[in-house]
C-alpha cells in the first residue's frame, strides 16, 4: 500500500482526546491532525517525536491531516489502524500469504455473527468459506517482541467468540495480526493488558480458529507486507 502523495514531516506537540494530535510542521506552523487509532499507543506518542502526516483535499473533512507514521525506538512505526485491512487484502489478492491463497473470491466488510463485519471474506466453490479478521499491532515493550492489544478491546474478544462459533458451524476462520513496524521478530498476546481478550483467544484457538502474524516494511512511501513472525504463545 503506497501513500497517494508525499507525507508531511513534523514534530509531535501532544496527543489528546485519543483522536487528536497537535503537530509543529517543519516550516514552523502548527496544525491539528486526526489520529485513526483508538488504542493507548504506548511508547509512540511522546512529545517531540518525529511524525509523518498525510493530507486530504476533501473539503468535507474537518481536519485535513492524518497522522500516519512516527519514529520510535529507532524505527518507523505505522499508527493508522485504517490501513491493515487494505494491506492484508492486497497481499492475499497478490498471493503473498500462502495460508490464504487459492480462493476464487475476496470480499471485504461482509456481515456475519451478531451485528459484526468480517474484514476479509474468502470463498471458493471447492472449500468452506474463510473469515479473516485483521488486527493492527504496534506495541513493543520488550525489544523484538510485538504484542496485542495495547488497550482493553471488548470488541476484539467479541470477534474471537464469533469466529469460534463460525468454525464450529463448518467455516474456516483466521486471525491475522499485522505489525506496522520492522523491528520485531516474534509476536505474543499482551495478556496483562487485557486478560479477557487472552482468554477469548485461547478459547478460539481451542475451537479451531487459526492465527498468523505478519510484519510490514514501513517507509515514508508506503507500507508493504514483509515477512511472517512466529507466535510466542
Amino acid at each position: 500500500m503506497n501513500f497517494s502523495a508525499p507525507l508531511t514531516v513534523g514534530t509531535l506537540i501532544k496527543r489528546y482526546k485519543r483522536f487528536l494530535a497537535d503537530v509543529r510542521l517543519e516550516d514552523g506552523g502548527e496544525i491539528t491532525a486526526h489520529i485513526a487509532n483508538s488504542g493507548a499507543m504506548t511508547g509512540l506518542a511522546a512529545p517531540g517525536s518525529r511524525v509523518w502526516l498525510s493530507r486530504s483535499d476533501n473539503p468535507k473533512r474537518k481536519l485535513a491531516y492524518t497522522w500516519e507514521l512516527v519514529e520510535a525506538d529507532g524505527t518507523l512505526v505505522g499508527v493508522n489502524t485504517a490501513h491493515p485491512n487494505a494491506i492484508v487484502a492486497e497481499a492475499i489478492a497478490a498471493g503473498r500469504i500462502p495460508e490464504l491463497a487459492g480462493y476464487a473470491e475476496l470480499r471485504r466488510e461482509v456481515r456475519y455473527g451478531v451485528n459484526s463485519r468480517i474484514d476479509v471474506h474468502l470463498s471458493d466453490p471447492a472449500r468452506p468459506r474463510c473469515l479473516v479478521e485483521v488486527k493492527n499491532v504496534h506495541l513493543m515493550r520488550t525489544p523484538g517482541l510485538a504484542e496485542f492489544p495495547d488497550a482493553v478491546t471488548a470488541r476484539g474478544a467479541k470477534h474471537l467468540r464469533e469466529m469460534a462459533d463460525a468454525v464450529r458451524a463448518g467455516d474456516r476462520a483466521v486471525m491475522v495480526y499485522l505489525v506496522q513496524r520492522g523491528d520485531c521478530d516474534r509476536f505474543a498476546l499482551a495478556a496483562d493488558v487485557d486478560p479477557a481478550y487472552a482468554r477469548a483467544f485461547a478459547d478460539a484457538r481451542a475451537a479451531g480458529v487459526e492465527a498468523l502474524c505478519l510484519a510490514c516494511a514501513v517507509t515514508p512511501q508506503g507500507l508493504t507486507l514483509d515477512r511472517p513472525l512466529p507466535l510466542a504463545l
